[in-house]
């Protein structure tokens, strides 16, 4: 059975210690999508529903998100980011398709920092754009690849 480096000897949630891990460089890509009519699409490409510019706010949503992720989840580590970036683009007439990027020189990964940031942007799309359709679904929350620490490489298939 895997020991689960979040729980102490009794079982109890704690922070895992990483002062003394080395510093090394991290990535993490993360992806979700939000399905909608294709009538609530084209409002958003058109920039033209009542909350305004729904792609620009929910891609600034996601860069503060990633960088609150600590204040968020219980037992990550504050980071010192160093880059996020955050692409929103329609993948078919009634979907949109999220990819966040997330780097840190640190000693610890930016996994849940990548997810966090595409979960708040799929949620700001819904906040901006539920007026138009309150039955869009976000779906396909996951991560892509992430680089650096004791673990290397991840690639989801």
């Amino acid at each position: 059975m895997t020991k689960l480096s979040h729980l102490d000897a009794s079982g109890a949630a704690h922070m895992v210690d990483v002062g003394d891990k080395a510093s090394t460089h991290r990535i993490a890509i993360a992806e979700a999508f939000v399905e909608m009519n294709p009538e609530t699409l084209q409002l958003i490409l058109d920039n033209d529903l009542p909350k305004g510019d729904v792609l620009g706010t929910a891609r600034l949503a996601g860069i503060m998100a990633a960088k609150k992720t600590s204040d968020l989840i219980p037992l990550c580590h504050p980071l010192p980011i160093t880059s996020v970036k955050v692409d929103i683009e329609p993948v078919s007439a009634n979907r949109l398709r999220i990819e966040t990027y997330v780097k840190v020189n640190g000693q610890t990964g930016v996994e849940m920092e990548a997810l966090t940031a595409a979960s708040v942007v799929a949620l700001t799309v819904y906040d901006m754009a539920k007026v138009a359709d309150k039955a869009m679904r976000i779906e396909g929350l996951r991560l892509l690849r992430k680089e650096g620490g004791k673990s290397g490489i991840y690639e989801a298939e």
